[in-house]
């Protein structure tokens, strides 16, 4: 257990950490790569490449130290990580791996300044890190593997349907190898797929969000197609599903996990603002909350390039049609006479563009897309007057932003 003075020394390094956090984590995983090349298995290359993966752990291990006094304060946080490792199946056994070679980073990147004592305290510091992280695991792999249907680690599935939501996006529709059941997911929740990519010669394991309402039966990811030149290994794994993976074929997958999930029963009104492939978790929640409560009031904002890779256009239009709780706004970046007869709205997603636009006392309001576009409906929705503790949204991805 660390002891006050070594908080008082993790305290002391925050200027460091601020200045070179990147570093150190950069260099970190270069040595841990180098000890232990079989963990490239399990993390997620494409953020190691884009620099994402470092950028966010410096973010984290900032954030730990500066609240090294109090850390429970960090727990929603821990509880976020966590979701990940366990959809991932980090084990209690990978901490002392990553402690071993954060601490030797540290001495390597720091040189002399890094004394015995500062070692001392980091090694406490992480090792209370690791201690908590494995406890909200634990509870989270002990929740799966007590309820109908769930389980832990990786499990094989059947592609029984493949479906085309639009130009760039295909559904893939996994019912359980083994005929049995499947835990519900929390609608908003991910599952993990794990390919082979013989381009890297690793096996990669990317999320997709649950776009199907909740089922015992079967799961709905819905996977955009990238078509740069060379797309990055993200890019690698949602091709793989789309050019390799057929009806028929078996995959791997791993339990719902992710805390960016709807109250299926709330009565508040709901926002729904999503961009681009940001539409998928958000489909679900928003059927979710019609089967639930056909008179619970809805905005649904959406905004993509255009008409051919809307997703779930029309099945969104077919319920606002006939639920007049329902509004929904789109915007095309490309629009045609037709989009404009239908109302849709030309450019990006911009709520002040929306007529007679206002906001309900109390209402949730959920966001999905890329960072640019959460950061600019969170300032947007502030501005208008939402309160921020009613503001939630997924960035895919290591988690970089912090808004509210």
């Amino acid at each position: 257990m660390i002891n006050q003075k070594q908080q008082e020394i993790i305290t002391a390094t925050v200027p460091i950490l601020r200045e070179h956090g990147v570093t150190l984590t950069t260099h970190f995983y270069k040595r841990m790569f180098e000890h232990h090349p079989e963990l490239k298995n399990m993390f997620n290359m494409g953020n190691q490449k884009n620099g994402k993966q470092q950028q966010a752990l410096a973010m984290a291990i900032l954030a730990y130290a500066e609240h090294i006094a109090n850390p429970g304060v960090l727990m929603p946080t821990l509880h976020q990580i966590g979701h990940k490792h366990v959809s991932l199946e980090i084990r209690p056994e990978h901490y002392p791996i990553v402690g071993n070679h954060l601490i030797a980073a540290i001495k390597e990147v720091l040189g002399s300044s890094a004394t015995e004592d500062i070692l001392n305290a980091w090694e406490a510091a992480y090792y209370q890190l690791a201690e908590l992280m494995i406890g909200v695991e634990q509870k989270m792999y002990g929740k799966l593997t007590s309820e109908v249907g769930g389980w832990t680690g990786w499990r094989p599935f059947r592609v029984v349907k493949k479906e085309a939501e639009s130009q760039e996006i295909t559904s893939f529709y996994l019912y359980p190898a083994d005929k049995g059941k499947v835990i519900p997911h929390l609608p908003g929740q991910f599952i993990s797929i794990k390919v082979f990519l013989p381009e890297l010669a690793l096996n990669q394991a990317r999320q997709y969000s649950v776009s199907s309402v909740p089922s015992e039966e079967f799961y709905r990811i819905s996977v955009k197609r990238e078509f740069g030149k060379e797309p990055n290994t993200n890019g690698m794994i949602s091709n793989h599903l789309h050019d390799l993976v057929n009806e028929g074929d078996i995959i791997e997958l791993t339990a719902p996990a992710g805390n960016f999930t709807l109250d299926e029963n709330g009565k508040n009104p709901l926002f729904f603002i999503s961009g681009g492939v940001g539409v998928t978790p958000l489909i679900s929640m928003f059927q979710s909350a019609l089967e639930n409560n056909p008179k619970r009031p809805i905005t649904w904002i959406h905004g993509c390039r255009n008409q051919e890779v809307h997703a779930f256009g029309d099945k969104v239009l077919e319920l606002t049609t006939h639920d007049t709780n329902i509004e929904q706004y789109v915007f095309y970046d490309q629009i045609s006479k037709n989009d404009t007869e239908v109302g849709v709205i030309e450019g990006s997603v911009n709520l002040k563009k929306i007529p007679a636009f206002e906001i309900e006392s109390e209402t949730q309001f959920y966001i999905c897309g890329p960072a640019g576009f959460i950061k600019k409906q969170y300032q947007d929705l502030v501005e208008i007057g939402a309160d921020p503790a009613a503001v939630f949204f997924e960035e895919f991805g290591p988690q970089q932003l912090s808004l509210n």
